[in-house]
């Protein structure tokens, strides 16, 4: 056992996907978790896993003070997650709720906090191949999502120091049971036409199954070097095509046959994202270049970092996640 048991650890996006499974395993590590919940909903989702919730959002300066009182560690997952062209929000949440938080946390004297931040911020447009955590971060990014969270892990960053340790972990790609995110959206687009595979969809990709998220950042959370990122991964990258096949697959969908060049894609892409810009995101063209981005060229991880300075070693192989996902079927309901 991790030596969480007995610790209070607040987490922010604890009703989202990744923060339900962050919630499932602090719990199971014997920890006292409280969980940042937007509305009764959310506040019921968190209750319901075992945590207590504290209702308000990252913008909410009393409700975060009222989590990080008294608490030994934070984990902060919640983000405006969208990868539209335009997305007005992720400036307000992505960085100033961001930034919100680590100052209310200092003041309250946190010790140790985990950022969960993700590749995204290394994207461009361009492929990124078998990435490490010492690219730095470019200067111009592929759309308002890489842009905001790379800001936002600057200041998670810069938070670090002697009073509090944060360090930052990017996993890619999250997938697995009760997959509200990636897979729903995979279902919608698959059914209604809109899925088609970008040059084949025959160019590798990282991936990192919800536990195995869940077990990086436990340990990155008690025993990284503050400041520092770690990539996390289900390891040796797999053929996208491939992967969100067997995904789909998992689920009863037929998977898609429909390809298009890539130069074509990438085309539509930029000319979506200049709509975007030049009606202030009142129009959005069929995909940003923020999607193209991240789903259609390669994504590789190197996690030699986290295996190395963690311990790290994924626990749950995709054959393993996608037999769960056979059993665990997407309802309707989730959302």
């Amino acid at each position: 056992m991790l030596k969480i048991n007995g610790k209070t650890v607040f987490i922010t996006g604890g009703s989202g996907y990744v923060g339900r499974n962050l919630v499932r395993a602090l719990l199971s590590e014997g920890a006292n978790v409280r969980a940042l919940a937007r509305s009764p909903r959310a506040a019921s989702i968190v209750q319901q896993l075992g945590a207590q919730p504290v209702l308000g959002d990252l913008l909410d300066e009393a409700a975060l003070a009222a989590g990080l009182e008294g608490a030994d560690y934070l984990i902060h997952a919640a983000a405006d997650t969208s990868h539209a062209a335009q997305s007005a929000s992720q400036n307000t949440i992505n960085i100033a709720g961001t930034s919100l938080l680590y100052r209310v946390a200092r003041r309250q004297k946190v010790a140790r906090a985990l950022h969960i931040s993700t590749e995204a911020v290394l994207l461009t447009g361009s492929p990124l191949r078998n990435a490490t955590e010492d690219m730095p971060i470019p200067p111009t990014l592929a759309g308002g999502y890489s842009h905001s969270k790379s800001n936002a892990e600057r200041i998670a960053r810069n938070a670090n120091g002697r009073e509090m340790s944060v360090v930052v972990i990017r996993p890619r790609f999250v997938w697995g049971k009760d997959d509200t995110t990636a897979l729903k959206q995979l279902l919608s687009a698959n059914a209604s036409g809109r899925l088609v595979w970008i040059g084949g969809g025959d160019y590798l990709t990282s991936t990192t199954h919800v536990d195995n998220l869940c077990h990086g950042a436990l340990l990155a959370l008690l025993k990284g070097q503050g400041g520092e990122v770690y990539f996390i991964s289900d390891g040796p990258p797999v053929r996208f095509r491939e992967f969100v096949s067997e995904m789909l697959a998992s689920q009863g969908a037929r998977p898609t046959a429909k390809s298009l060049p890539r130069f074509l894609v990438r085309r539509l892409a930029q000319l979506s994202e200049l709509l975007s810009r030049a009606t202030g995101g009142r129009l959005q063209g069929p995909l940003s270049l923020q999607e193209y981005s991240t789903l259609g060229v390669e994504v590789t991880l190197d996690i030699s970092k986290a295996q190395r300075e963690l311990g790290y070693r994924p626990r749950v192989s995709r054959a393993q996640g996608l037999a769960e996902l056979r059993n665990y079927p997407l309802r309707h309901d989730e959302a």
